[in-house]
C-alpha cells in the first residue's frame, strides 16, 4: 500500500470537531463513538413525512452545509456492473481511473439496484433491506483528513433536521484500511438509537493516495424508517402491504424501476436483471391487477429520478412479460 493516511489521526480530528460532550472508546483497531446523551430515549415525531418532502429536507439540509444537490447517474452503468448500485460511482473516474474529475459530485439521490439484499433463512428479505432502493449520498472529493473529520459535524448538522439528533448518533467501526482492487479506504458507520443508518467511508485510489474522496450514505426508505419507528413493510409498501407476500411486492417496485428506466429483459446484460427480477412475480398476480403497484412504486420513484415512461406503459409491459412467462 502506498497510502498516506494515518487511521491513527482519526479520532484526533474527530475530538476536536465533535467536542467534549462525546466520549470515545479505543480498542486496538475498533472506534466507538457516542454522545454523553446517549441513554435518552428517542421519541418519533408524530407524524412521518411524505417522501417527496423527506427528500426535500434532506436536499435542504445538504446544501445548507455546502454540499448542492448533483444529477443522478444512470441507472444503466456500462462499467463494473450492469446497473448502477451505489452514489459512489459517480466517483469511478477518480477512485478506479486515478482521474482528478468524476462524473459529478456532491448530494445524490440515486435509485439503485442490487440483488444482494440480506435475506432470512427461509430466503425473505430481512427488515430494513430492498433489491431497489434511493442511495442517498454526500459523494466527493476533498482535501484532506480535517475535511473527512469535518463531514461527522455536517452529517449531525443534516440529521438533526430530519429530527435525528446527535444525542442518539453512535458512531462506530474498525481503524484500519481495506483494499479492493484499486481502491483503498477506512469506513465508519453510524447508528440512530440503535438502528443501522449508514457510513462514512474515506476513499483514495491506491496509485494515488493523496486523492482523498467521502462517501457518506445512507437510503431515503432506511432514514424515514429510522425516524418513524414503524413497520417496515408498512413503510415500503403502504395500502398495499396486505395485498401480496413483500417479495412479490419487492420484485413489482423493482421492475417498475427498471422498465420504467427503458431496461427492458433480455437473456444478458442489464436487461438480464430486469429479466431475473420479473420471474420473482407469480404470472397469476396479472389477474388481479398490477396497475395500482405500479402506479404507486411510479410515483416514489419519480419523486428521486425523472422516469423516461410512464405508470401506464410500465403496467402493460410487466402485464406482458408475466402473461408470457405464465405461458
Amino acid at each position: 500500500m502506498l497510502s498516506t493516511v494515518d487511521p491513527a489521526e482519526i479520532p484526533r480530528l474527530l475530538r476536536k470537531v465533535l467536542g467534549p460532550r462525546w466520549d470515545f472508546t479505543i480498542d486496538g483497531d475498533r472506534l466507538e463513538i457516542c454522545h454523553q446523551d446517549h441513554a435518552t430515549p428517542y421519541c418519533p415525531p408524530r407524524q412521518a413525512l411524505p417522501w417527496p418532502d423527506l427528500l426535500a429536507l434532506l436536499e435542504a439540509a445538504f446544501a445548507d452545509q455546502g454540499v448542492p444537490c448533483a444529477v443522478c447517474l444512470p441507472l444503466r452503468c456500462g462499467r463494473e456492473t450492469e446497473l448502477t448500485i451505489s452514489a459512489v460511482q459517480a466517483l469511478d473516474p477518480v477512485l478506479k481511473d486515478g482521474g482528478t474529475i468524476p462524473y459529478r459530485q456532491g448530494f445524490i439521490p440515486q435509485p439503485v439496484v442490487r440483488l444482494t439484499a440480506e435475506r432470512a433463512a427461509d430466503g425473505s428479505l430481512q427488515d430494513g433491506f430492498l433489491t431497489s432502493f434511493v442511495n442517498t449520498s454526500r459523494v466527493e472529493l476533498i482535501p484532506d483528513l480535517d475535511a473527512y473529520a469535518a463531514a461527522f459535524d455536517q452529517l449531525l448538522s443534516v440529521l438533526s433536521r430530519l429530527s435525528l439528533h446527535a444525542r442518539h448518533i453512535t458512531f462506530h467501526g474498525r481503524l484500519t484500511i481495506w483494499q479492493r482492487r484499486q481502491v483503498e479506504g477506512i469506513t465508519l458507520r453510524f447508528d440512530h438509537a440503535g438502528a443501522p443508518l449508514g457510513d462514512l467511508v474515506l476513499l483514495w485510489n491506491a496509485a494515488h493516495p493523496d486523492r482523498l474522496a467521502l462517501d457518506l450514505g445512507t437510503s431515503l426508505e432506511r432514514l424515514a424508517w429510522t425516524r418513524a419507528r414503524i413497520p417496515w413493510h408498512h413503510l415500503i409498501f403502504g395500502p398495499l402491504t396486505e395485498a401480496a407476500p413483500y417479495d412479490v411486492l419487492d420484485a413489482i417496485r423493482t421492475a417498475t424501476l427498471l422498465l420504467a428506466n427503458g431496461i427492458t429483459p433480455t437473456a444478458r446484460g442489464a436487461g438480464s436483471i430486469t429479466r431475473r427480477v420479473l420471474q420473482r412475480i407469480p404470472p397469476g398476480t396479472v389477474a388481479l391487477g398490477l396497475s395500482r403497484a405500479v402506479r404507486q412504486f411510479s410515483r416514489f420513484w419519480q419523486g428521486a429520478h425523472p422516469l423516461t415512461g410512464n405508470w401506464q406503459a410500465v403496467a402493460e409491459q410487466m402485464d406482458e412479460q408475466l402473461a408470457e412467462n405464465g405461458a
